[in-house]
């Protein structure tokens, strides 16, 4: 199913380098309810306090603390009031940069990740960040777990690396400050991929005459 454990310096490099290099890597869960795998098929790099859209553009917080911690280890947040997505944090100790896991298969546990999401098919089990949490089993609690430790819950290993003929990069989904980075990195024809949306900024609704 899996290989080794990915070493701490896999994630210590710079996030467009270890973004991409996450496609086809196994990111496993195990909870009292089972085990669940995926494949890793579609990623985003965010460049810390450099970087707009990144959460850690504006400094630490208590919301971000674990980007700024060592590489690693996860970032979980909650957003739409509705949805976790979760990030691996990587660089060195300090740099707050991370990879956002957009999208996976499910190539272990799929009953388990079923009962999760007993409405979805086999395709959009893990398809999507906040669908790729619910599969996993991801939520606060997992926030700032350590992925290279042995024995830990949550942890990467070593997958079939992808392609690089089929690795795409492209506009990162959804954001709004530095729309125009191609740091969305997925493998092309893989039926997990989630659909590229552009962010639209929502309007306010004007008061009419009679409101």
């Amino acid at each position: 199913m899996s290989g080794a454990l990915l070493p701490r310096d896999f994630f210590d490099r710079a996030v467009d380098e270890v973004a991409p290099a996450l496609l086809g890597q196994v990111l496993r869960h195990r909870t009292p309810e089972g085990e669940v795998a995926v494949r890793l098929t579609e990623v985003e790099a965010y460049a810390g306090p450099h970087d707009p859209a990144s959460h850690a553009f504006r400094g630490r917080t208590v919301r971000n603390e674990v980007m700024f911690g060592p590489p690693g280890h996860v970032y979980v947040y909650f957003t739409y009031g509705m949805h976790f997505c979760m990030n691996l944090v990587c660089g060195p100790d300090g740099t707050s940069m991370a990879v956002l896991l957009r999208a996976g298969e499910i190539i272990a546990g799929e009953e388990t990740a079923r009962v999760r999401r007993p409405r979805s098919t086999v395709r959009d089990l893990a398809r999507g960040p906040a669908r790729l949490c619910q599969a996993l089993g991801i939520a606060r609690e997992q926030n700032g777990l350590d992925v290279c430790t042995p024995g830990e819950p949550l942890t990467v290993h070593a997958g079939e690396p992808a392609d690089p003929d089929l690795i795409r990069t492209g506009p990162r989904t959804g954001v709004n400050g530095a729309k125009e980075v191609p740091w969305r990195f997925w493998i092309d024809g893989d039926p997990t991929v989630s659909p590229y949306r552009p962010h639209v900024p929502r309007q306010r609704k004007k008061a009419g005459a009679g409101d």
